[in-house]
């Protein structure tokens, strides 16, 4: 599998990694051994990279869902735990299953504390604030990430959904080792933006994530006209050639896409042994990919 450091002092990862929303959120799978195969499946295809988050739930009374069940399905596989990086984040709530923004600081060390528990770990490999609070100055955000670092509960800082400005403003505060933003075919603001730019001018891993549009739009992929012959060409499904075409967009970009199935998961992994040529990749770059 291609690999790609995961960002400054840390190691380098498989360049698709597994993003764990899907199994915990609406519509997840009614079986949890179901959705533990899902992730497992992920881990044999050589993902190293699992993404998850306490608020990848239904609600608040279902926070934690997705760390523990990610740290169930590490326990019970049957490889090396110490070559898988786990990521989480801390940041946002799910009142009556709503998203909100609650970047105190201590709400995210309440957070961390219990992401700990619930991932089954003394220290977590990467931990992200989900999204800069508008009520809270991002210093003081992030300033409680760079202390519970230098207390050992977590490895590495990342950020998401951020603009470069802000990703600058946190690095004055603690080395930034990821961000992870949206990137897709359908939405590019984080090309627009300069934000891939940065990340990788600063070496930071970029970790895309609805790297195939999210929900209805990845199910729109197969009627799109630019992406048929090139999935055609290269025998992969057009899922697998968006992938590809969004590890293309830098060099330090990881994809994480989500999986219901294991189908589905297996189906990522190929994107990482496709090689788009600069033809494809600015047949992509010109299409239309309609939200409609």
């Amino acid at each position: 599998m291609l690999t790609r450091p995961l960002g400054p002092g840390a190691p380098a990862v498989a360049a698709v990694g597994f993003g764990g929303m899907p199994l915990s959120i609406q519509g997840r799978p009614d079986d949890e051994a179901a959705a533990i195969r899902v992730i497992h499946a992920a881990l044999d295809t050589g993902m190293t990279l699992l993404d998850t988050a306490n608020v990848y739930c239904l609600d608040d009374t279902d926070i934690g869902h997705n760390e523990r069940l990610v740290a169930k399905a590490l326990r019970s596989w049957g490889g090396r735990r110490d070559g898988v990086t786990l990521a989480t984040k801390g940041g946002l709530t799910r009142p009556n299953g709503a998203w909100e923004r609650d970047g105190r600081p201590a709400s995210l060390r309440q957070a961390c504390e219990r992401s700990l528990q619930d991932l089954g770990t003394d220290c977590i490999d990467l931990y992200q604030l989900h999204a800069p609070d508008p009520k809270v100055p991002l210093a003081e955000s992030v300033g409680a990430l760079a202390e519970l670092r230098r207390e050992g509960k977590i490895r590495w800082v990342g950020l998401s959904n951020v603009s470069v400005g802000e990703i600058r403003e946190a690095a004055a505060i603690v080395a930034i080792v990821t961000v992870q933003n949206r990137l897709n075919p359908f939405f590019r603001e984080a090309l627009e933006t300069g934000v891939v730019a940065h990340c990788a001018s600063e070496r930071i891993g970029f970790l895309a994530y609805s790297p195939v549009g999210g929900g209805r739009l990845n199910q729109k992929l197969p009627q799109i006209d630019a992406l048929r012959p090139i999935a055609v060409a290269h025998g992969a499904t057009p899922h697998a050639v968006v992938l590809a075409w969004v590890l293309a967009q830098g060099p330090t970009v990881i994809v994480i896409p989500g999986a219901r199935t294991v189908a589905h998961a297996t189906d990522s992994v190929t994107a990482a042994h496709l090689a788009l040529s600069p033809a494809e990749l600015a047949s992509i770059d010109t299409a239309e990919f309609s939200r409609a």
